[in-house]
C-alpha cells in the first residue's frame, strides 16, 4: 500500500470523492464528544447555581455557541473524509480549545468571558484551516471549502476582536458574528447550504447526533447522583430514594424515545429547509434534555409531601414540552418508520399537555402528585405506542 492510501497519510477527500468514506463514526471524534462531556457538564452546574431568568439565557447563549463549536466540526468530518497525521495534529488544537472554553464558563460573567471569546475564535479558525487543507485535495469543485474557510476565518476574526472589547460591546460582537456565520450557511445564492457539493454522509452525522444525545441525556445521570452522594445516600428516607430512582428510569425513556422513534433517522431529502429543520429541531431538543436533567436532580431534595422546588419545576416542565415538541418535528423530516405510525401527533400533544398542566399545578400540590403528572407526561410517550403496536402486531399475528 502506498502511503497516499494509508489512512495516517491520506489527504482529505470529499466523500463522494473518496473510496474509503464510512457512515460510521471515527474514534477521533468519539474523542472530541468526550471534552463535550465536560462542556456541558459545567453548563448544566452553572444553570442550576443561576436558576434565575438571565442564567436561564447565560446558558442557553452558551449552550447554542458550544453546540456550534461540535456540529461544524461533526459536519466537515461528515463531509470530508480527514484521517491523515496533520488532522490529528489539528484535532489535538481543537479539543484544547474546548478545554479552555469549558473552564471559562463557570466565571463567565467576569474574568472568563475573555478566555472563552479566544478559545472560541481559535477554534473558528482550526475549522477554516481544516476547510483551507480540504480545498487543495480530493474536490474537484475547490467552491464549498473555500467559501467555508473564508467564512470561518472572518468569523475568527470578530470572536478574536469581541475578546478585548468592553462590555457590552464585545458580547454584542461575538453575537454578530455567530448571525453572520449562520446568515453565510442558509441565505439563497450566498449561503454554502446551496453549493452542489452540500451533502453530507446523513447516515454519519445521524450518528452524530445520536451520540451526543446520550452524552447531553447522560449528564442528568451525574447530577442525580452526585446530588445524592453529597447529601449522604445512608442519610436519606425510603420517599427520597424513591425519587432518585424515578430520576434514572425519567432520563432513560427520554432516551429510550429518541432512538425509537427518531434516532439514526436519516432526511427524507437532501433540500435545504430540511436539513435546517433538521438540525436545529436536534440543537433545541438537546438543549431541553439539558435543561431537564438539571431539573431532576431536585428529586433528591424533596420528600412526597414536600413541595417540588418551583425554580427546578418550571424547567422540568417546559424542557419536556420543547422535548416532545421537537420529537414530533424530526419525525416530519427524517424517513419514515413502523414506529410513527404509533408515536403520533395526538401523543406528543397528551404528552406536552400534561407536562403544562403539572407546571400550572406544581406550586398548590406536593411532590409525589407533581411527579405524578409529570412522569405521566413523559412515560405516556412510550407505553402508549408500545401498547398500539402490540395489539396491532398481535391481531396481525
Amino acid at each position: 500500500m502506498s502511503l497516499s492510501k494509508h489512512p495516517l497519510w491520506r489527504k482529505p477527500q470529499h466523500h463522494l470523492d473518496s473510496d474509503g468514506s464510512s457512515e460510521h463514526v471515527h474514534w477521533i471524534e468519539l474523542f472530541y464528544d468526550l471534552v463535550h462531556v465536560v462542556a456541558i457538564f459545567v453548563l448544566g452546574n452553572y444553570l442550576s447555581q443561576h436558576l434565575n431568568p438571565v442564567g436561564f439565557a447565560i446558558f442557553a447563549a452558551l449552550f447554542v455557541v458550544i453546540w456550534f463549536a461540535w456540529f461544524d466540526l461533526s459536519l466537515f468530518n461528515s463531509l470530508y473524509v480527514s484521517t491523515d497525521i496533520q488532522h490529528r495534529y489539528i484535532m489535538a488544537s481543537q479539543i484544547i480549545t474546548i478545554m479552555v472554553m469549558s473552564a471559562s464558563i463557570i466565571h463567565i460573567d467576569g474574568g472568563g468571558w475573555s478566555y472563552f471569546a479566544v478559545g472560541y475564535a481559535i477554534n473558528r479558525a482550526i475549522i477554516a484551516l481544516l476547510y483551507w487543507r480540504a480545498r487543495f485535495v480530493g474536490d474537484t469543485e475547490a467552491e464549498l471549502p473555500s467559501r467555508l474557510a473564508r467564512n470561518f476565518l472572518i468569523g475568527a476574526i470578530l470572536f478574536i476582536v469581541s475578546a478585548f472589547l468592553p462590555k457590552p460591546y464585545s458580547y454584542l460582537v461575538f453575537s454578530f458574528a455567530m448571525l453572520l456565520l449562520a446568515i453565510l450557511y442558509v441565505t439563497p445564492k450566498v449561503g454554502v447550504l446551496h453549493c452542489q457539493r452540500f451533502i453530507p454522509r446523513f447516515g454519519h452525522m445521524a450518528e452524530r447526533f445520536a451520540l451526543l444525545l446520550l452524552i447531553v441525556a447522560g449528564e442528568g445521570f451525574f447530577k442525580l447522583v452526585i446530588t445524592l452522594a453529597d447529601k449522604g445516600i445512608d442519610q436519606v428516607v425510603v420517599d427520597v430514594f424513591f425519587n432518585y430512582v424515578l430520576g434514572g428510569a425519567a432520563i432513560f425513556v427520554l432516551c429510550w424515545i429518541y432512538f425509537d422513534f427518531v434516532g439514526n433517522g436519516k432526511p427524507r431529502d437532501d433540500k435545504p429547509k430540511t436539513l435546517v429543520k433538521w438540525v436545529i429541531a436536534h440543537l433545541i431538543l438537546m438543549l431541553s434534555a439539558v435543561t431537564i436533567g438539571v431539573a431532576l436532580s431536585a428529586e433528591v431534595k424533596v420528600s412526597f409531601l414536600d413541595q417540588y422546588p418551583l425554580k427546578y419545576a418550571v424547567i422540568g416542565c417546559l424542557g419536556l414540552v420543547s422535548y416532545l415538541y421537537c420529537l414530533l418535528k424530526i419525525q416530519d423530516v427524517i424517513e419514515l418508520r413502523t414506529a410513527h405510525r404509533f408515536a403520533t401527533a395526538k401523543v406528543r400533544a397528551f404528552g406536552i399537555a400534561m407536562a403544562l398542566v403539572t407546571l400550572a399545578t406544581v406550586a398548590f400540590v406536593p411532590s409525589i402528585v407533581a411527579n405524578l403528572l409529570w412522569g405521566t407526561a413523559l412515560f405516556s410517550q412510550i407505553i402508549i405506542p408500545v401498547t398500539k403496536a402490540y395489539n396491532t402486531f398481535s391481531k396481525g399475528a
